[in-house]
């Protein structure tokens, strides 16, 4: 007897692509097909480099995408937030009341309409939500009155408040956390351990691998030069600006030293970073290169990687270094620091502690032996736990398992 496929609307509400895009396609390329039938739904058909537009790529790979356009903050929103901001100065929680209460009046609950419409226009069993629970509250509203299953694939750390982890145990019905770590902060604030389960993000180990002279020789890095590097949105939460101080520390306490330091990657952060190069005296050292469809190329090139994010999922960029056999520093957040093994698989410092990340930096340039003993452990560790189909099985497992339950009777 055939199995019948399982009907899935995968929601992604982001506008831009990162690494929870890469881990979603990486997904759907391998997933059963003859098990689930799944199309996507986006507000926004965003770009990588050279244009390239997640409609295009799910296309590629056979996957349909429908589009709910998004409008522009309408003028009363505006003005009644600023409105609360005058009254409410003495209380941010006040403040950001107000404006849940005003965003989903004129964002939120016009898209949970338009969500559940297509569900039940085109009978899906299971609502499929690649975020955060944070951000995919539409997506619950939607949900909430239609026999249909929830599932969350939270793939970074979530920010939570009371009323969202209610809202999950309510509706939930299954959250898929990236990492261990994930799961404690979805456990820390409420949601119930009945609906969480870890899978780990993961890579295929089996890809060809680049050398990385090329990206060297395309970027001009002369022979000798220690190179540094970063990859991933240009915004904040990535805190670049804590590598660029750490780097100056470095130059100053090792002035002799030949290093360059390169940003893959776009964002609203760009340019405040160039001025930050620039006012430290070595934005010559420094080369933005944009988004680039290549960064295992621009990982192999490197002789470290630093990721010094204030938060993080269980980023994949990690575990590419550590398969390139790349260096890599990483501040000590979820995610991050449940892949390192500080001084076994790579180092770890503080969040924000540019002093400590200065003197790794200092560490992995001067002693070569030490880089060997992080990236042949790194390695081994990525290979041994991290393998893609590990992912795929995991998730396959909670979507094929997945039923609602909320109108049950319990």
């Amino acid at each position: 007897m055939t199995q019948q496929r399982r009907k899935i609307l995968l929601l992604d509400n982001g506008k831009e692509w990162g690494g929870g895009t890469n881990s979603m396609l990486e997904l759907l390329k391998r997933i059963d097909r003859q098990r689930f039938d799944i199309t996507c739904c986006f507000y926004y058909n965003y770009a990588r480099g050279e244009g390239e537009t997640i409609e295009k790529v799910l296309n590629s790979i056979d996957i349909p995408v429908i589009f709910i356009p998004q409008r522009k903050q309408p003028g009363w929103a505006k003005v009644s937030k600023e409105v609360a901001r005058a009254f409410l100065f003495f209380s941010k929680a006040g403040r950001k009341k107000v404006t849940a209460y005003i965003d989903a009046q004129w964002r939120i609950q016009p898209n949970a309409k338009r969500i559940r419409e297509i569900i039940q226009r085109d009978n899906y069993e299971i609502l499929y939500m690649n975020n955060q629970p944070g951000s995919n509250l539409e997506g619950y509203l939607a949900a909430e009155p239609l026999d249909v299953a929830v599932v969350q694939h939270c793939r970074i750390e979530p920010v939570m408040s009371q009323s969202i982890s209610r809202i999950v145990n309510r509706v939930g019905d299954a959250v898929i956390a990236v990492s261990h770590g994930v799961e404690r902060v979805l456990l820390n604030h409420g949601v119930k351990k009945s609906l969480c389960v870890t899978v780990p993000n993961a890579i295929d180990i089996h890809q060809p691998l680049p050398s990385g002279m090329a990206i060297r020789r395309s970027l001009g890095i002369e022979d000798g030069t220690f190179l540094f590097g970063s990859i991933g949105s240009l915004i904040p939460r990535k805190s670049c600006h804590h590598t660029l101080e750490a780097l100056h520390r470095f130059q100053l306490q090792h002035p002799e030293a030949k290093w360059k330091f390169v940003l893959v990657g776009e964002g609203a952060d760009r340019e405040k970073l160039k001025r930050q190069a620039a006012d430290y005296g070595f934005a010559d050292r420094v080369i933005f290169t944009g988004f680039r469809n290549n960064p295992l190329d621009y990982l192999a090139a490197f002789d470290a990687f630093i990721l010094a994010s204030k938060s993080e999922g269980l980023p994949r960029v990690v575990l590419e270094s550590m398969l390139l056999k790349t260096v890599v520093i990483g501040s000590n957040v979820t995610g991050t620091a449940e892949l390192i093994d500080s001084g076994r698989t790579g180092l770890l410092y503080p969040y924000g502690d540019t002093v400590k990340l200065a003197s790794q930096l200092q560490q992995v340039w001067q002693d070569s032996e030490l880089r060997d003993a992080l990236i042949e452990q790194a390695y081994v560790r990525v290979i041994d736990n991290y393998a893609i189909e590990h992912y795929v099985a995991g998730v396959e497992a909670v979507l094929g398992a997945a039923k609602p339950t909320r109108n049950e009777n319990v």
